[in-house]
């Protein structure tokens, strides 16, 4: 895949209307004026066949979108017993602005979903930093008859974020996941989920929460 994009522009607050304001004593500060880098170290999975992801970083540092392109999952029907669950394990490699560490404050997912009546259909995702023992997954399901768009949103609370060490350089690492259930009273039809929209590609943006790192004595 292809290296690291470099973008930089003016300090912004992109997720003011989304989340709580931050008070002086919070510890979070705006997001900083220098280029962060983002590269893809590697992408694996069924979901993201080489040459169908994308990354890239908003100019004002606060948030970096993924986009698919051949992201589907489907069950029943004639469709393949294997294509039920579609995934896609991003590994990031995010350089930052000396001074700062970053965590993902929510992560918005976006696609289409055709489930007969009595299919259902799941997006699930994980979060986590390499070497780190915590990881945050996050679960929504869909049940049908449905047939329209679906958006997913996962949050997390300010004093559950979990921030990259400082001083110390960790792959971010993203697993995320399309489950499709035929069911039975349909089994004859098939049933999809794609992480797409009407131009083909699904644009899935991960918002992003600074924090100044300790000063060294």
């Amino acid at each position: 895949m292809a290296g690291g994009l470099l973008l930089s522009g003016a300090i912004a607050a992109l997720l003011t209307s989304a989340l709580p304001a931050q008070s002086p004593s919070s510890g979070f500060v705006d997001p900083p004026p220098d280029k962060i880098v983002i590269k893809v170290a590697t992408v694996n999975g069924s979901g993201c066949p080489q040459g169908t992801t994308a990354v890239a970083v908003s100019e004002d540092n606060t948030a970096f979108t993924v986009t698919y392109s051949d992201y589907l999952a489907q069950a029943g029907g004639g469709s393949d017993p294997t294509a039920f669950r579609r995934n896609c394990q991003l590994s990031l490699i995010v350089h930052v602005p000396q001074g700062f560490t970053y965590a993902i404050a929510s992560a918005d997912y976006r696609g289409f979903a055709s489930l007969q009546r009595g299919a259902s259909g799941s997006q699930r995702a994980s979060y986590y930093f390499q070497g780190s023992p915590s990881t945050v997954t996050r679960n929504h399901p869909f049940n049908g008859p449905y047939n329209d768009n679906w958006q997913a949103t996962d949050e997390t609370d300010w004093a559950q974020l979990v921030y990259a060490p400082c001083g110390v350089q960790r792959n971010f690492n993203i697993n995320t996941e399309l489950r499709v259930n035929a069911g039975t009273q349909a089994a004859d039809k098939v049933s999809f989920m794609t992480m797409d929209s009407t131009d083909g590609d699904i644009s899935t943006v991960y918002h992003m929460a600074w924090k100044e790192c300790p000063k060294k004595s």
